[in-house]
């Protein structure tokens, strides 16, 4: 029987970054134009005026400090609040390329092997920046990689649904080796000038490879447990952007092409679903949560995450058993579970368990169980 394991990881950070204060700084200019342009109208309470955010706020909301952005300038400008990111020719690298390569490359350099040793690439992630062809092709062409490669968007939970389509393709012998990789540009669908969901993301790219255990030195990375893949419809997470709104021009430019939720709804409906998730996960692996020695979550909102984990453990978890890089990432879509894995995995020991658990729009949950080798 193959068995499938998480042999390196990589990460692609983008050099700029946003704190809170430049960002409401930015923010509350925008709210005094919007006010001061719609005075009167306000005035007459035909419109209600904006209001104001704040760091405090923000902090006190989620957890986050700061965030890396593709481009800065745009978004802490008032009157725009939106990245630059030029449009690039055909026969030029497209920008989720050139962050998966990164990513990739420091992935195969930790697991030690070179791009002749990988049969295929998945890109998962949220958003892509064109339907066709597949980033995920541009990305194999780059590396030079032989075999075949493929795009899919389970927002959030991505990446994790990515390692259970890669460790399938392990298992079942149609590929030796599978890179997944998850370039996440979330401020270009993110609404700057929405006070309540302003300060969520930020943007990353991940890589993971997964390849057979006997390609692999004895004691190198985590043997992959069991995968555990869960989705339930719901509105209260959505993007309405896509190649049918030119067809309707009275629908462009409204808030919903942009990331909309309803926050309240998705903490109190998300939390209960992925910690159940979780605890059955490990239940089907005669596996207790006693025996987690740590859990890399989705990186969204720290109070979600810290209820979470307290359903999971029956008590509150430390920050070594749930790490956070949420307060300098921000929301990272589905690169954030991964980002916590890969900075936070190295001081784990040999029999040491741990679970990568994503989640958000669908809803979608993606649950991974691993140990160390």
């Amino acid at each position: 029987m193959i068995k499938a394991v998480i042999s390196g990881t990589g990460l692609y950070t983008p050099p700029a970054t946003i704190d809170n204060d430049e960002l409401v700084e930015a923010f509350n200019q925008f709210v005094e134009m919007y006010n001061s342009e719609h005075a009167e109208a306000i005035g007459r309470g035909e419109m209600e005026p904006l209001q104001a955010s704040s760091s405090a706020f923000i902090e006190k909301a989620s957890g986050i400090k700061r965030r890396h952005v593709i481009d800065k300038s745009g978004i802490v400008d008032p009157k725009r609040m939106a990245p630059y990111i030029p449009e690039r020719g055909n026969d030029e690298p497209s920008v989720q390329c050139d962050m998966a390569i990164v990513a990739c490359n420091e992935a195969l350099a930790q697991a030690g092997k070179k791009a002749s040793d990988v049969d295929a690439v998945i890109v998962a992630c949220s958003n892509l920046q064109r339907a066709y062809p597949a980033v995920s092709i541009e990305v194999q062409a780059a590396l030079g990689i032989e075999g075949f490669a493929y795009d899919m968007n389970v927002a959030c939970s991505s990446a994790t649904f990515g390692l259970q389509a890669a460790v399938n393709s392990v298992e079942n012998g149609s590929a030796r080796a599978v890179l997944v990789v998850s370039p996440e540009i979330c401020s270009g669908h993110l609404n700057f000038r929405d006070r309540d969901s302003h300060f969520i993301f930020g943007d990353a790219c991940t890589a993971i490879l997964v390849e057979r255990e006997e390609d692999t030195q004895p004691g190198q990375g985590f043997e992959i447990l069991g995968t555990r893949l869960k989705t339930a419809f719901s509105n209260n997470i959505r993007n309405n952007f896509g190649f049918l709104n030119r067809a309707d021009e009275a629908g462009i430019g409204k808030p919903d092409k942009l990331f909309i939720q309803q926050g309240r709804k998705v903490f109190k409906e998300v939390s209960p679903l992925v910690a159940e998730t979780i605890q059955n996960h490990l239940q089907s692996l005669s596996l207790a949560p006693e025996n987690l020695r740590r859990m890399w979550l989705h990186q969204a909102n720290l109070n979600m995450n810290q209820l979470i984990a307290r359903r999971v453990l029956g008590r509150d978890a430390s920050e070594d058993e749930a790490p956070v890089i949420l307060d300098e990432y921000a929301n990272t879509s589905s690169a954030g579970s991964i980002i916590a894995f890969h900075k936070h995995k190295d001081d784990l020991k040999t029999g040491d368990i741990g679970v990568i658990c994503s989640f958000g729009a669908g809803y979608s949950i993606g649950s991974v169980v691993v140990r160390r080798r």
